[in-house]
């Protein structure tokens, strides 16, 4: 699952300025479109407990209308990011402090799509309680991956 982020990612700029960045990948049948990826993985169980959290611990609530309007290119801020860029197929989000990215993309391959999510975190941010979380952060990426995929290949 983990994967080589593409070149033309837009989370490169971040992994060229020597800021940990990381790229998961999964394949999924049939073609999906990336709106349909961005909502259903802003709308996952798993990533809907983030949700949760953010809007207690920080007060930014969101809603799944909210997630639905930024995978269609209708809201520049969601919980507790922002967008830093779009291009097609691609979303990179800005955390409210600056220092996390968030990355999504689909690309069609074969006869299907595949789904990549990544993170960068900024040199500044990376000091012992990141190293110290880096092992949950990879594992919750790939479960994020695999509830996202799975959610967008039953919407579709």
């Amino acid at each position: 699952m983990m994967a080589e982020l593409p070149s033309d990612a837009l989370l490169q700029r971040y992994r060229l300025q020597g800021d940990y960045t990381d790229c998961f990948a999964i394949d999924v049948p049939g073609q999906v479109s990336h709106a349909a990826f961005v909502e259903a993985f802003y709308t996952s169980a798993p990533f809907k407990l983030e949700r949760l959290l953010l809007a207690l611990c920080v007060a930014r609530p969101s809603r799944d209308v909210e997630a639905r309007a930024l995978a269609n290119g209708q809201r520049e801020e969601f919980a507790a990011w922002s967008v830093e860029g779009r291009a097609p197929n691609q979303l990179l989000m800005c955390d409210y402090a600056g220092s996390t990215r968030s990355w999504l993309m689909a690309a069609p391959v074969g006869q299907g799509t595949r789904l990549y999510f990544g993170s960068a975190v900024v040199s500044a941010r990376q000091g012992r309680a990141f190293r110290a979380l880096l092992g949950f952060h990879k594992l919750y990426s790939r479960i994020l991956l695999r509830a996202a995929a799975s959610r967008a290949c039953r919407a579709g």
